[in-house]
């Protein structure tokens, strides 16, 4: 016969695991997060269970299982290496009507462990009748589609509310958060930015409505008014409304603005931290944005006014004093100004600076020139937004780390 499956809310319950090897590592970090008392009861223990009692997360009584240790539990674990020791222990809590896993005999134990997994606020348990492998193939399967969005249902009579700000990351679909794919297949109605991973957008259901919200530069765009206005109006009709924005939406991504906006309108707010391009696209063009004993620091700039404007915020002559790496974005257009100011300002001319377009992308590409030449090497090389500028000399180490690749393989 199945078994009939029950979550056991332990929460301050003794819970008994005889045996302090593989399997008790295991299965004790499980049992903690349900809030059990965790009694452990074996002569030697794994370094990590010995941890755990040593931070009093559980009780170790290191000696070998007596008759009645089970005495004053709720659930019961035999997961000795010794079949007769793991016997005894069921016997035991079987004439004392307490529920145990044997995890040596499937066929003798009185109930089983599901492979499980959570995703969000969902816990997925999987019983396949003593087959563990194929028990946890299926929970991964399961679990996979539950936080990438696919098995998420909109009409979930727990359905978030209000608005979710969320990052999206910087351009491939495959780097938006666990989260903020969750949201998106739960969302009514997704207000995208031109930034957004589009690809995300295509698996929508149909009845999905996509608000267009692209700022294109220096052509089409939507006040951000507007925006403010979308996401207030369609919450307030009782939909679940997505803000889908690339990279983070609190950099420079006028999250703040948006959530502001909500909260004084009485909208609830949920907001996802994105991946943001000022890190991921140099990371995938292989600069790290900070290195030991070349940066230990790095600032990111938006430069979507350039120096000297009076709008301009950004203390660019402290920028070219510091020595750290320098992100920029928004920066092509202004390429020319920025780097005549830190060169102005101290650094030298000779200071390493690449430039990555369309980052994460198929069309990825890297353009590298020093601050001296770098205006003139974008304009030849015809470079558009969206495009990231790393001034420092952690471009080195990308090239460095370029060339061993190259050399790699190579007969000597």
């Amino acid at each position: 016969m199945p078994p009939y499956l029950l979550g056991l809310r332990l929460r301050g319950r003794r819970v008994l695991v005889v045996g302090g090897g593989r399997v008790a590592q295991r299965r004790v970090p499980a049992l903690l997060d349900a809030g059990a008392a965790v009694v452990l009861v074996s002569p030697e223990v794994t370094a990590s269970l010995q941890g755990l009692a040593e931070r009093d997360k559980i009780v170790w009584h290191e000696r070998p299982y007596r008759p009645g240790d089970c005495a004053g539990a709720w659930l019961v674990q035999a997961v000795t290496d010794d079949a007769k020791v793991n016997g005894d222990v069921v016997a035991e809590a079987e004439a004392a009507r307490i529920w145990s896993v044997r995890a040596d005999d499937a066929e003798s134990s009185p109930a089983w462990t599901p492979a499980s997994g959570h995703a969000g606020d969902a816990t997925v348990g999987v019983l396949l009748g003593g087959d563990p492998r194929r028990a946890a193939g299926i929970r991964d399967a399961v679990v996979e589609g539950l936080r990438d969005g696919g098995l998420e249902s909109r009409h979930s009579r727990r359905k978030p509310a209000g608005v979710a700000l969320v990052g999206g990351g910087p351009g491939d679909p495959g780097l938006i958060t666990v989260r903020g794919r969750q949201l998106l297949a739960m969302a009514d109605v997704v207000v995208a930015d031109r930034l957004a991973p589009g690809g995300l957008l295509d698996e929508l259901p149909p009845d999905v409505e996509v608000l267009d919200a692209a700022k294109i530069p220096y052509s089409r765009t939507v006040a951000q008014d507007r925006i403010n206005e979308y996401l207030v109006e369609h919450a307030r009709r009782g939909r679940f409304v997505v803000r889908l924005k690339g990279g983070d939406p609190f950099v420079f991504g006028r999250g703040g603005e948006e959530a502001l906006y909500c909260a004084r309108h009485g909208v609830p707010v949920t907001v996802v931290p994105g991946i943001t391009s000022a890190v991921a696209v140099p990371s995938a063009a292989g600069i790290p944005v900070t290195h030991r004993g070349v940066a230990q620091e790095f600032h990111v700039v938006s430069a979507h006014v350039p120096p000297g404007h009076p709008d301009s915020t950004v203390d660019w002559a402290a920028l070219a004093r510091s020595g750290g790496t320098i992100v920029l974005l928004m920066a092509v257009e202004r390429m020319t100004l920025i780097a005549a100011a830190l060169m102005r300002y101290g650094r030298s001319s000779d200071t390493p600076v690449a430039v990555v377009q369309d980052g994460t992308l198929p069309g990825q590409r890297t353009l590298t020139a020093t601050l001296g030449t770098v205006a003139g090497e974008m304009a030849a090389g015809e470079v558009r937004p969206p495009a990231i500028v790393v001034v420092g000399d952690v471009v080195n180490v990308a090239r460095e780390i370029d060339m061993i690749r190259a050399d790699m393989g190579r007969d000597p």
